[in-house]
C-alpha cells in the first residue's frame, strides 16, 4: 500500500472518529438539558384521568397489610393496585432490618381481589402459616405471612 493512500485512510478514520465523538456529546447534552419552555407538573396541572379498572380499595376484600410480630409490630401498610416488595433493600416498600431477611425477599402482587405472594429467591424462605412459598401463592385474609422474624397479615 502506498504511503499516500495510508495517510488518506488515517485522516478519514480520524475525521469519522471525531464526528462520532461530537455526535455522542451532542446527544447526551440534548438528553440532559430540559427544554426552556418545560414547566414542572404541579398537582393543579396534573391530568387525572379516571382509571378504567377499579382499584382494590373499591373492591370487596382486604385493604391493608398489618405487621403483627417483629420489630415493626403494629405498622399498617395501605394496599392499592401496585405490587409491594419486602426486604432489606432501602428501595423496598416494606424495609425489614432483620438478619434472616434477604435484600429482596418477597413480592406481593394484586390479582383481582386477591394478593399473590411470591418468594424472590430468598435464603430463608417465605412462609404462609407453616407452608413454604415456592410458587406464587394466594394470601388469604387471616393467614400469617412470615418473613424472617416478622409476621404480616392481610386485614380489611
Amino acid at each position: 500500500m502506498s504511503d499516500l493512500l495510508l495517510s488518506v485512510l488515517r485522516i478519514l478514520f480520524l475525521i469519522a472518529l471525531w464526528w462520532f465523538v461530537f455526535t455522542v456529546i451532542s446527544v447526551v447534552r440534548r438528553d440532559l438539558k430540559a427544554p426552556r419552555d418545560a414547566k414542572p407538573l404541579t398537582p393543579a396541572r396534573s391530568p387525572k384521568a379516571p382509571s378504567p379498572r377499579p382499584t382494590l380499595r373499591s373492591r370487596k376484600g382486604t385493604n391493608k397489610l398489618v405487621i403483627t410480630q417483629g420489630v415493626l409490630e403494629g405498622t399498617v401498610i395501605p394496599l392499592g393496585t401496585t405490587p409491594i416488595t419486602i426486604g432489606r433493600a432501602p428501595d423496598s416498600t416494606v424495609v425489614l432490618e432483620d438478619d434472616f431477611v434477604s435484600t429482596l425477599h418477597a413480592k406481593l402482587t394484586p390479582n383481582g381481589t386477591h394478593w399473590l405472594v411470591e418468594d424472590a429467591g430468598s435464603t430463608n424462605g417465605t412462609w404462609i402459616d407453616n407452608t413454604r412459598v415456592t410458587t406464587p401463592t394466594v394470601l388469604r385474609q387471616g393467614e400469617t405471612l412470615r418473613i424472617g422474624r416478622t409476621s404480616l397479615e392481610l386485614r380489611t
